[in-house]
């Protein structure tokens, strides 16, 4: 769902800003992303660590079924009510209705801050608003609970790309290997960007 929203030029001035966010984050995940390599426990979750070591390890046609399993664990807020909301948000995404969806995952974020998936939900909400700003905030605010949310990468990885960021977007897509090797067309991400930023330093 990231990288096909209606995102307009927000001009050098603004691009100048989210570079300098883009450069703090990346920052701060790829220390996140080598700390957890090292062994330091991230997610503080016992559910999620064995499925990441599993994730690195499986093929390319089991990927898929150990990634649907952590992002149910994402899922899980640990609250009925806020379950609630997030599958309403959910609901109002297949529908398109991006509003709607953020009415419930604004009600999240305020009664959950800790969920970092209402805060990776809700930036998507706002991305396809084209509030990008915002957009951004939640990944930071998602990142900054999760640094392995490989979704959340994703989405900063392809609003990078959209602002002309091709070296950051290629540094957060080695991320998001290092992670998740079999991520969603990671591998042609990375050959695409290498092509863009070879083909600029020539």
């Amino acid at each position: 769902m990231w990288g096909q929203g209606p995102f307009q030029d927000p001009g050098l001035c603004y691009l100048n800003v989210m570079q300098g966010l883009f450069r703090n984050l990346k920052v701060f995940v790829a220390a996140s992303v080598l700390s957890g390599l090292t062994g330091a426990a991230l997610a503080q979750d016992a559910r999620l660590d064995p499925l990441f070591e599993r994730l690195l390890a499986v093929d390319v046609d089991d990927a898929p079924l150990i990634e649907d399993k952590i992002v149910a664990e994402w899922s899980k807020s640990g609250s009925a009510a806020m379950d609630y909301l997030l599958r309403r948000a959910q609901s109002e995404f297949q529908k398109e209705n991006w509003k709607g969806a953020l009415i419930h995952l604004t009600a999240l974020t305020d009664h959950a801050p800790e969920f970092a998936e209402g805060w990776h939900a809700k930036s998507l909400a706002h991305y396809r608003l084209d509030q990008i700003g915002l957009a951004l905030d939640g990944l930071e605010r998602a990142l900054a609970l999760e640094p392995r949310h490989f979704n959340a990468m994703a989405g900063v990885l392809a609003i990078m790309e959209q602002t002309g960021l091709d070296s950051e977007a290629l540094d957060m897509a080695y991320l998001i290997k290092a992670i998740h090797p079999h991520f969603e067309d990671i591998s042609q991400s990375i050959t695409r960007l290498e092509g863009k930023t070879q083909g600029a330093a020539l």
